[in-house]
């Protein structure tokens, strides 16, 4: 068994299954790969905040604040393919529109966008980039790197602790129960981030992170008994605007 290959395909799979950029050929596919790959998916999320904070900062030497922040959005959007707002917006629909579990593991299946959906999409979107372009640009370049990561680690928490409903999907073969060690090492790769800004405000938006997690949890086993692949989307957006929020109630203080 060659150990640290193995780790490499696992990375590359997590890469080639959250963006859009293509892996080498010999790193080959197998279901079993996306369990192990979860483990790298806030290490991904900083490799997509990395791009955005680079383009936002680039930007910013040409256009102002706004301008760069959407510019920076949009990079993050195309890199992804709109992964996680895919899945906010499948969400969303469902949980605004359906009654009984069925109706919403039903609508969350249909790839056609409702009106829950689209308000939900725009939504976000306007939160983000009101927060971010409100944010001084080294701290908002800190802080789309550091809600990348940290917003995909809070996601695959679920992993650890509910259950998968659906019997086959396409998050199937990602949602088996992540072991402690690898979500030890999810956190590592999803969490330093936040650190790096200031400690004060990392522990305070940990708290708030965890905070939201639990209410998030709770809804999510009240209404279909566990999760899917577009919830995991819902938590990461989610997750990710409360960054933003928090790191301007911050600067507001």
């Amino acid at each position: 068994m060659n150990r640290p290959l193995d780790e490499l395909r696992y990375f590359f799979t997590a890469l080639g299954y959250f963006t859009r950029v293509p892996v080498p050929r010999w790193v080959g596919f197998e279901r079993g790969y996306l369990n192990a790959a979860a483990r790298y998916f806030p290490l991904i999320g900083a490799m997509v905040g990395g791009v955005a904070a680079l383009v936002y900062l680039a930007a910013l030497r040409v256009f102002p604040a706004g301008v760069a922040v959407l510019l920076s959005m949009a990079a993050t959007l195309a890199l992804t393919g709109a992964f996680h707002e895919d899945g906010l917006a499948d969400s969303v629909d469902a949980f605004g529109g359906a009654y009984t579990r069925e109706d919403a593991l039903r609508i969350m299946h249909d790839s056609r966008i409702g009106a829950f959906g689209a308000i939900a999409i725009v939504i976000a979107l306007a939160l983000k980039w009101q927060a971010l372009a409100a944010l001084p640009p080294e701290r908002a370049a800190w802080i789309m790197l550091g809600a990348h990561a940290a917003s995909r680690a809070f996601a695959i928490s679920y992993l650890v602790t509910l259950d998968y409903v659906r019997a086959e999907g396409k998050a199937k073969p990602v949602a088996q129960r992540m072991s402690l060690a690898s979500f030890a090492l999810a956190l590592g790769f999803g969490l330093p981030w936040l650190f790096a800004i200031d400690w004060r405000f990392a522990c305070s938006t940990l708290a708030v992170l965890i905070v939201l997690r639990f209410i998030i949890g709770r809804y999510f086993v009240k209404r279909i008994g566990g999760y899917t692949g577009d919830c995991l989307g819902f938590a990461q957006q989610v997750f990710e605007i409360a960054i933003y929020l928090s790191g301007l109630a911050w600067i507001s203080f």
